[in-house]
């Protein structure tokens, strides 16, 4: 097991400490999207609402990762309108989906980029399996990888880089 996956045993339910660690990440989900909106399409471009989960669920665990993949997009949603509330089942799914992967991932490999990589293209490739069941449109379902490969690169290579940068944490 690696020293990350070691970490995950500190945040249970029932610890504050899963709590402040989620709220941080979550602050940096509200954050971070309302910078990339200022940019047009920023937000399609850049899928910032995953970067904060991916670093918590990979650095703490499924449980600091599913509290900020859940809470994220729906207070973004509740308070600025974005995500739009038709396209918050899709990134639900992708959030949880990529919560879990993260955590599974950081537990069962060591780490590197290409584990990142392979968190970040799990709940991508479960995310458009589920929009194209959703809308039946397979162009619509490859959007975040025809529009938002900037943002899969950033998650891939920054959350490394910033996970690196916290693995003592």
């Amino acid at each position: 097991m690696t020293s990350i996956a070691l970490q995950h045993s500190k945040y249970g339910f029932a610890s504050l400490r899963t709590y402040l660690a989620a709220g941080i990440f979550i602050i940096g989900n509200i954050a971070i999207p309302q910078l990339c909106h200022l940019i047009p399409n920023g937000g399609l471009m850049l899928l910032p609402i995953y970067f904060f989960t991916l670093v918590g669920a990979y650095k703490c665990g499924w449980k600091v990762g599913l509290l900020t993949a859940v809470l994220s997009p729906l207070v973004n949603c509740a308070l600025f309108g974005m995500p739009p509330v038709a396209s918050l089942p899709a990134i639900l799914v992708k959030s949880i989906t990529l919560a879990v992967a993260a955590a599974v991932i950081a537990r069962k490999m060591r780490f590197s980029i290409w584990s990142v990589a392979l968190a970040v293209l799990s709940y991508q490739i479960i995310g458009m399996t589920f929009e194209f069941i959703m809308t039946g449109d397979f162009f619509y379902a490859l959007q975040d990888v025809r529009i938002g490969w900037p943002g899969i690169a950033i998650q891939i290579v920054g959350g490394y880089f910033l996970l690196k940068a916290i693995e003592k944490w």
